[in-house]
């Protein structure tokens, strides 16, 4: 388990009826496949040792015998070999007969576990040939040349990697109390479940919501294998259902009623399940389950290669969902702002309109909350604000925008204001270092604040997630508003969102000047335009490409992965097409943390904005840090990549 990744399979073996020995040998080569890919733990359907149609056959001798000699014979195959296999079997304990998984590792049954939900009802009688497991008291049997001791306790399985999973069946999922509630909280990170669920018209997506909302309630991973073709087709039809979730997110599925067997294959992050835990506070384990605890062997750490897709845009929505994820994001600054402002009384709102993204994306929030209040959108100050760096294109988007927004423009230029403020601290104005820039920026802030006093309104400010996770904003300047409500949203995303508000009804000028805002570079304007009047100063020229930024911003956040874990993602997320070098990556990534810690101060004295994702850097919520932290572990973990 390298980097916290643990790495799964579910499989879709091709099955005869009451074949074992067939059986056997399909599930032999998917093992060896499975092994080849250096999976650590694999999970084949119900039933899987003889197929789950068998009906009153379960009831012959013969069955139950031959079953039990192809698992000795599996055993055999496995004997020399590390991966983790979970097949099922009917078993006989006493005179009854059990629906099993069994547990096997290197030649060796590690437990056998029974099905506890029988389903009797429609199409399913399990009832008619198997007893259910809590039924049965502890009971130790000689099965295919194993002593086993089986029970009806929950079992957590800890691999010598330190790993913990548990096995659940079919049914037991759909009941109401699912064995895996229980696993989970005694520790098990990963649930597989060895299944046999027919297909039905809207059953399908049925299942796949159930799965993924078992895993993101129980925070685990959650690796499902559901029988396929070769099972009798008398009355039902099984589709063949290999489904890897982990936290609610699906990561692979296998192709519905293929004719093919399958072998579906992933990395569960077993970290960020973990992460995930301990942020939650309503998971926690009560030590009130009677839990046996089973060690698997020991085995060599292999060569480890990440497998699974990594999102290069992680605050992104996947394109299936862009536009209703849009929507909510939009009306959640929407309804935050409105709550504001009918709390306040304010009849006017100020807003700074530079011609870039951040302040677009304010003052569309303004202009739909006064929509929604029936508010007249004159009472929306566009205060445009040229300055030493202000180039003709924003300008004048800026300008276009507002009028065509129907909201009030007002423009005061900072140059002669600056100037003189420049002379009153001695400050050569040919000079362009820090205090060149953050003069305009307290300039600017000056401005919107003593209007919003001459007009009883709210400030609203324009900075977003990623300028304050890099504090690239200016103390006292930009940093600080009365409401701030894009304080949660990435840079990355927010373009996203102006292309699908210029999409959404827009007079064709408003929409016009939308695209071109999109498409300008990004730049605080603060070092004078070249001399072709262009933006001159470019933001990810200084600080780093944003994409990048924001991926080491969520990962180290969401989930508190360390740098080299960070760095790794980050390689196999955007070194597919050669965009970024190891040496690109790891620098930005140094100067992330880097910036993150030193300008904690700015964050700690942040304004009220509304959180619209899982991420945010609030100081009253989700991001307690103190100013004066340091960052010299995760500083020296960057120099050694």
């Amino acid at each position: 388990m390298k980097y916290g990744f643990t790495t799964v399979a579910s499989a879709i073996p091709s099955v005869r009826v009451a074949d074992t020995d067939y059986n056997v040998r399909q599930i032999e080569d998917i093992i060896a496949q499975a092994e080849g890919k250096n999976v650590e733990v694999i999970v084949f359907p119900e039933l899987s040792i003889t197929g789950y149609t068998c009906q009153d056959l379960f009831l012959q001798q013969i069955l139950i015998e031959q079953a039990e000699l192809s698992v000795m014979h599996l055993l055999n195959f496995t004997r020399k070999l590390d991966i983790i296999c979970i097949v099922g079997a009917p078993v006989c304990i006493g005179s009854s007969l059990f629906n099993c998984a069994l547990i096997i590792q290197q030649g060796i049954i590690l437990s056998i576990i029974p099905k506890t939900y029988l389903p009797n009802y429609g199409e399913f009688y399990e009832k008619r040939w198997f007893e259910s497991a809590d039924r049965l008291i502890p009971t130790e049997i000689r099965y295919a040349g194993n002593t086993v001791t089986v029970n009806n306790k929950y079992k957590v399985f800890q691999t010598c990697n330190g790993m913990h999973f548990g096995v659940e069946i079919c049914e037991d999922v759909w009941a109401p109390m699912p064995p895996s509630d229980n696993l989970a909280l005694s520790g098990a990170e990963v649930i597989f479940n060895l299944s046999a669920s027919d297909e039905l018209i809207g059953k399908h997506s049925y299942l796949k919501s159930l799965l993924s909302q078992q895993s993101a309630r129980t925070i685990s991973g959650y690796v499902y294998s559901g029988c396929g073709f070769g099972e009798s087709t008398q009355d039902v039809v099984y589709g063949g259902n290999a489904l890897i979730y982990e936290n609610g997110k699906l990561l692979s599925e296998s192709k519905r009623f293929s004719f093919d067997p399958q072998l579906v294959v992933n990395q569960i992050d077993i970290e960020l399940i973990r992460a995930e835990r301990r942020k939650n506070t309503t998971f926690f384990n009560p030590n009130t389950y009677e839990v046996e605890i089973i060690k698997t062997k020991d085995i060599a750490e292999k060569d480890f290669t990440l497998i699974r897709a990594v999102q290069p845009h992680p605050f992104i929505p996947n394109n299936e969902d862009m536009h209703d994820s849009c929507e909510e994001i939009f009306y959640i600054q929407v309804a935050g702002l409105a709550k504001r402002i009918t709390h306040t009384k304010c009849k006017h709102v100020i807003v700074g309109v530079s011609g870039g993204l951040d302040s677009t994306l304010a003052l569309l929030v303004c202009v739909k909350t006064f929509d929604k209040l029936g508010y007249d959108r004159k009472n929306i100050i566009g205060v445009t604000m040229p300055g030493f760096g202000t180039t003709g294109r924003t300008y004048n988007n800026a300008i276009s925008l507002m009028e065509s927004l129907g909201v009030t423009k007002q423009e005061v230029n900072i140059s002669k204001s600056v100037i003189l403020h420049f002379e009153d601290i001695g400050q050569d104005i040919n000079v362009h270092d820090t205090t060149y820039e953050n003069g305009q920026a307290r300039e600017r802030t000056q401005i919107l604040m003593d209007l919003s006093n001459k007009l009883s309104g709210l400030v609203i400010g324009t900075g977003d997630l990623s300028e304050l996770a890099l504090g690239w904003a200016t103390y006292n300047g930009d940093h600080m508003s009365m409401y701030g409500v894009n304080a949660s949203i990435p840079k990355t995303l927010i373009k996203y969102l102006v292309t699908y508000i210029a999409e959404e009804g827009l007079d064709e000028r408003s929409r016009t000047t939308l695209l071109d805002i999109l498409d300008t570079p990004i730049s605080p304007e603060l070092i004078p335009a070249d001399s072709n009047g262009n933006i001159a100063q470019k933001t990810e020229d200084l600080v780093g490409p944003y994409e990048l930024h924001d991926f080491f911003l969520y990962y180290f956040l969401r989930f508190g992965f360390r740098p080299s874990k960070i760095f790794m993602m980050a390689k196999s997320a955007f070194q597919k097409d050669g965009k970024y070098s190891d040496e690109i990556i790891k620098h930005w990534l140094t100067i992330f943390f880097r910036r993150f810690f030193t300008q904690q101060f700015k964050r700690s004295c942040l304004p009220d904005g509304p959180k619209v994702g899982s991420v945010s850097l609030s100081p009253r919520g989700d991001w307690r840090m103190p100013s004066d932290a340091s960052s010299a572990i995760w500083l020296s973990e960057c120099e050694t990549l």
